[in-house]
């Protein structure tokens, strides 16, 4: 398992849901965090919180529909001088449940594209370079289990088109220490799940991260954190490095 403290971890959606139980765990590993949201004020207390656990961290904001945003976003950080060394993308977005899935409207694609796979992946172009330059960097891609479900169609092309190009992408990193991994929370009580979902947000951690601690040069693969629920960090990492990687 790699020892993450000391190193800045951007985590994308922070202020509420499983992005705020992601920035206070990674707080309690001695991360530094850099902490996205739409707004600035959405990550007020939680900006508090982690910096009362001894860690820095910085708030940035962008709508990341708004690929003029997320691009200012990008700058910022490096104006900040922080080494991020770790992305989370764990922002997502949900665009409706269309009963009539044969109605489904061109929005819903475009929307849930910009956010859920254009946006992720421009954070993941900025970043890579430099992780490959310095010889280490571990990318984490939210995506979701979510299948033969036509009434959520622009959800879920959204995030298998992330599943492909991140398992594409770290393809070429592979055998090197900057790993790219896929992350699948399950269907959990959020503001995207709703009420009716059968988990708790917390089951998430820390299958969420665990992309983030292992350290055996393999990329590609797609944890489900419901299979490392009540595990400890260093359990759930252990399983995660025995899973094969897809190449």
């Amino acid at each position: 398992m790699v020892d993450l403290s000391g190193k800045w971890v951007l985590i994308t959606g922070a202020s509420r849901g499983i992005g705020r139980l992601i920035a206070n765990f990674l707080a309690d590993q001695g991360c530094n965090l850099i902490l996205h949201a739409r707004t600035k004020e959405a990550t007020k207390d939680l900006l508090n919180e982690v910096l009362a656990k001894g860690v820095s961290a910085f708030s940035v904001y962008a709508e990341l529909s708004d690929l003029n945003e997320v691009e200012e976003m990008l700058q910022k950080i490096d104006r900040s001088g922080a080494q991020v060394d770790v992305v989370l993308n764990n922002a997502g977005l949900q665009i409706a449940y269309r009963t009539e899935y044969l109605t489904t409207p061109d929005e819903d694609y475009e929307k849930s594209f910009l956010i859920n796979t254009i946006a992720p992946m421009k954070i993941c172009y900025h970043f890579l370079p430099q992780m490959i330059e310095r010889g280490f960097g571990r990318i984490v891609n939210t995506t979701s289990g979510i299948a033969l479900e036509a009434e959520q169609a622009g959800y879920s092309a959204s995030k298998a088109a992330l599943n492909k190009v991140t398992i594409d992408l770290g393809y070429k990193v592979n055998g090197t220490d900057v790993i790219m991994s896929l992350a699948d929370p399950g269907w959990c009580r959020t503001d995207l799940g709703g009420p009716n979902a059968p988990n708790a947000p917390e089951s998430a951690i820390p299958g969420i991260v665990v992309g983030a601690f292992i350290n055996d040069k393999k990329s590609g693969r797609i944890f489900g954190a419901q299979d490392f629920k009540g595990m400890t960090l260093q359990e759930a990492v252990a399983k995660a490095e025995s899973y094969a990687a897809p190449y």
